[in-house]
């Protein structure tokens, strides 16, 4: 080696002096440098004594500055994870391994689970579809879930389906400061509030395609199809399925334990379910309401249908005269009055002419034709 290749070579010293500039001098790990947010992520922050604190850190950060300050927690919404961002969420906040299966799917029962120190809470999400007209395969209510996993330091909304979107939730709780100083319960009370309030949205739009499917039923001119109807009873059962099981888990919100919500929340809670039996109340009333209406179609094509089946007796019974006579006279039989009779042509024609009209008559008169 010459000596310019030796001057152009780091010795030890330089080498350290590397090492400790970018932070990798000995016994110190190198950092993992930290992620952004996945995309099923909708928004994360932490709040500090009801208000929100800048920044949209990720959802590691965020709860490990909630657990080192007093009265601050962290709230993360979720949109329709997949595998890898659940498990990562879940190890994060210490979520059952059964909850975050249970995360990953739709379609589940309102109802309260505890996991430990975790509540979950499983609500129902119910959205009105816009539709110019009703038919036989109308989609009116768009069914989602939204799941709300509760800790002492964090609260994690998992939603599945278009409806019931939760941005405006946070936008509305974040304007109450005082409210939301009460910890991650102001956050289910929220999204419990937005839940009822969508199903008496939707209730009315409900209410609306009654009043038009009633009226279409009972007119004079043309009634409605009973497969448009047997698609509206679909939708409102599926409405129901979403609205009636989540008075259970209000309900046992309410009692005294000591996983409930705050005794200060209490009276929240106690008006979301005040307003979800009214919206309970409707729901039933719309369920039967569409069952008499079904039972009122069904009862007016089986009143179509016998109508029909006396208009066709009656031809039937018409038809028959002709044929009756007209099977008399074409037999081949050698002594018959009338073959040999001039006027025998023109008087079977009359006869059966004759024999139609009285017959036609008799069944207008009794209400057959």
């Amino acid at each position: 080696m010459d000596q310019r290749t030796a001057r152009l070579r780091p010795g030890p010293g330089l080498h350290a002096l590397l090492d400790r500039l970018l932070g990798r001098g000995p016994g110190r790990a190198v950092p993992a440098p930290r992620t952004s947010n996945p995309d099923a992520v909708v928004d994360c922050a932490v709040y500090v004594h009801g208000r929100r604190e800048p920044g949209r850190p990720h959802f590691a950060d965020a709860y490990a500055r909630s657990r080192r300050g007093r009265d601050a927690f962290v709230w993360l919404g979720l949109h329709e994870p997949g595998p890898a961002v659940m498990a990562a969420v879940g190890r994060v906040f210490g979520l059952d391994e059964l909850a975050v299966e249970q995360a990953l799917a739709d379609g589940h029962r309102p109802t309260v689970q505890r996991h430990a120190d975790v509540t979950l809470l499983v609500l129902r999400t119910a959205g009105y579809v816009e539709h110019a007209e009703l038919t036989e395969d109308s989609e009116v209510i768009d069914t989602g879930d939204v799941l709300v996993f509760l800790g002492d330091r964090f609260v994690v909304t998992v939603r599945h389906g278009a409806a019931g979107a939760l941005t405006s939730v946070r936008a509305e709780i974040e304007r109450r400061p005082a409210l939301l100083a009460e910890g991650p319960w102001a956050v289910a009370y929220a999204v419990c509030a937005r839940m009822v309030d969508l199903y008496l949205e939707v209730a009315g739009h409900v209410e609306r395609d009654l009043e038009r499917v009633e009226e279409s039923v009972f007119a004079r001119d043309r009634a409605a199809d009973i497969q448009q109807l047997y698609q509206l009873k679909r939708e409102v059962v599926e409405f129901k399925r979403a609205v009636l099981p989540l008075q259970t888990p209000l309900r046992t919100l309410l009692d005294a334990h000591p996983a409930n919500p705050p005794r200060a929340l209490h009276r929240w809670f106690a008006d979301v379910d005040t307003r979800l039996a009214r919206a309970v109340d409707r729901v039933a009333a719309y369920d039967d309401l569409l069952t008499s209406i079904v039972q009122s179609r069904l009862a007016q094509l089986a009143v179509e249908q016998n109508n029909d089946m006396r208009k066709i007796a009656a031809w039937a019974a018409i038809a028959a005269a002709q044929t009756g006579i007209a099977g008399i006279y074409g037999m081949n039989f050698a002594h018959m009055p009338e073959l040999g009779w001039r006027y025998g042509y023109a008087g079977a024609l009359g006869l059966m002419a004759l024999a139609a009209f009285t017959l036609y008559r008799l069944f207008r008169r009794s209400g057959w034709l």
